[in-house]
């Protein structure tokens, strides 16, 4: 049985690789996708199968005929937490990720992240631009997503690629899939890119189904 894979996109320019993501994810894993509202601009939802993707006006389902909360309603971001096997936020935008890292759920993923099961694992690919990567205000946003997660406390001065690397190291259940350097949208050079479609995919499947995982056959 294919593992479930909640695929949270946010409102990076990464997010217009949505559906390429999605075709890549979906060989290995039955995937549903959960956008926040900036999200939506990058790329066309008509591209996904029809059913995958969930937005934060489904959290609310007939308030736009004025109809207010029923008890029988189903709650959709605890809906989605205990459908899925896994999250994956890519991309993962500087304003999410200030959001997981200070605990606020305004939003569709959020409030799936903020009643995620601790024991299931979250991946993130973070994507911005490079000095919005390189902002101490990054650095202080992980170093706090160590401490949701009781990681050893990692070294003072880390810079946000080292700590990525640290909880890389130290993390069970958290696993961030790091950016690239490349020529970003917004046409400077520099750190912040997310990690090419395929090689997300592979690295996901990796990070799931290492190779100690399976045993061998005589």
């Amino acid at each position: 049985m294919l593992k479930h894979l909640l695929l949270g996109v946010t409102g990076s320019v990464a997010a217009l690789k949505t559906p390429a993501l999605y075709q890549a994810l979906s060989g290995s894993f039955e995937v549903k996708v959960a956008a926040t509202d900036p999200a939506l601009y990058f790329f066309d939802r008509r591209e996904l199968p029809e059913g995958v993707l969930h937005v934060n006006a489904d959290e609310w389902p007939r308030r736009d005929q004025g109809t207010s909360y029923q008890r029988e309603d189903p709650v959709l971001h605890i809906e989605l937490r205990r459908w899925a096997d896994v999250l994956l936020i890519a991309p993962l935008d500087a304003n999410t990720l200030a959001k997981l890292a200070c605990g606020l759920s305004d939003n569709l993923l959020t409030c799936v992240y903020r009643a995620w099961d601790p024991h299931k694992p979250v991946l993130l690919a973070p994507a911005m631009n490079t000095l919005m990567w390189e902002h101490p205000l990054t650095a202080q946003h992980w170093r706090q997503l160590i401490d949701q997660y009781r990681l050893p406390a990692a070294p003072a001065g880390a810079s946000a690629d080292e700590l990525v690397a640290w909880i890389n190291q130290h993390g069970r259940t958290l696993a961030v899939i790091g950016p690239i350097s490349k020529k970003l949208a917004c046409g400077d050079v520099g750190m912040g890119a997310m990690a090419e479609v395929n090689d997300l995919a592979l690295t996901v499947q990796a990070l799931l189904f290492p190779p100690s995982s399976h045993t061998s056959r005589a």
